[in-house]
C-alpha cells in the first residue's frame, strides 16, 4: 500500500533566494517533514528539472522520506521519486498512473467539492485541498476555501485529504479536526527565518493532535 505522509513541505526558490530546493528539503526533513514536494514553476529545461529533482530525491531516500515531484510525471519517473502531484493543467492522473505504474504515489488537486468529486474518480492516492485559509504563494489564487468546505470534501473523499493554504502551526489542529489527513506547507517553512525550526513546529502540532487519537498512524 502506498503510504501518504502527514507533513508535506513544498520547496520553492522564487518566494525566497536564501536556500536551494535541496537545502530546503534537508532542513524540512531535519524539522520532521515526512514528505517533500519539489515544486518548480519557472520555465526551466527538463534537464535542469531532472538534475535538481535528482538531488532532492537522493536526500529524501537517504532520510526515508517521500519525494513528490510537482506537475511533472516524466521528471518523477526519471529520478525515481516516490510520486507526482498533478493539477488541472498537468498530465491527467489516469495517464500518470499508466506511465508511472502502481508503485508511485499520485496526488490530485481540488479547490472545491465539485472539482474534488471529479478527482475522486481518478486513480489518485491523496488529494490536496485548498487554499483553506487563502494563500500567499500565488499571484492569482483560487478563492479561500474555509473549514466548512474542507469538511464537506473530507466527508466524501475515498482517499486521504492534505489541506493547504496559509495554515500556520497553531491552525493545524482545527484542520485535522475537520478531517484532513495532514497538511502541505510552502511559505510557512520556506520563507521562515529558520526552515528547520518552522517545520518542527508543524511536526509538533501534528504529533500533539494525533497523539490523543486512537489509530492515528
Amino acid at each position: 500500500m502506498r503510504r501518504v505522509g502527514r507533513l508535506h513541505v513544498i520547496t520553492d526558490e522564487t518566494l525566497q533566494a536564501r536556500f536551494s530546493h535541496s537545502e530546503l528539503a534537508q532542513l524540512a526533513i531535519e524539522g520532521g517533514a515526512d514528505t517533500i514536494q519539489y515544486r518548480e514553476k519557472r520555465p526551466l529545461s527538463t534537464r535542469h528539472l531532472v538534475a535538481v529533482a535528482t538531488q532532492v530525491a537522493e536526500i529524501c531516500r537517504a532520510a526515508g522520506v517521500a519525494c513528490i515531484v510537482d506537475d511533472r510525471a516524466d521528471v518523477a519517473f526519471a529520478v525515481g521519486a516516490a510520486g507526482v502531484h498533478v493539477g488541472r493543467e498537468d498530465l491527467p492522473a489516469d495517464q500518470a498512473r499508466r506511465l508511472l505504474g502502481d508503485g508511485f504515489l499520485i496526488g490530485g488537486t481540488a479547490n472545491g467539492l465539485a472539482e474534488a468529486r471529479a478527482v475522486f474518480a481518478t486513480p489518485v492516492d491523496y488529494i490536496g485541498v485548498g487554499p483553506v485559509f487563502g494563500t500567499r504563494s500565488k499571484v492569482n489564487p483560487a478563492p479561500r476555501l474555509g473549514l466548512d468546505a474542507l469538511r464537506a470534501i473530507v466527508a466524501e473523499s475515498p482517499v486521504p485529504v492534505i489541506a493547504i493554504g496559509n495554515i500556520a502551526p497553531d491552525r493545524v489542529a482545527e484542520v485535522l479536526e475537520a478531517g484532513a489527513h495532514g497538511v502541505a506547507v510552502l511559505s510557512g517553512v520556506t520563507c521562515a527565518a529558520d526552515p528547520a525550526a518552522a517545520a518542527a513546529r508543524y511536526a509538533e502540532a501534528l504529533a500533539s493532535f494525533l497523539g490523543g487519537r486512537a489509530g492515528s498512524t
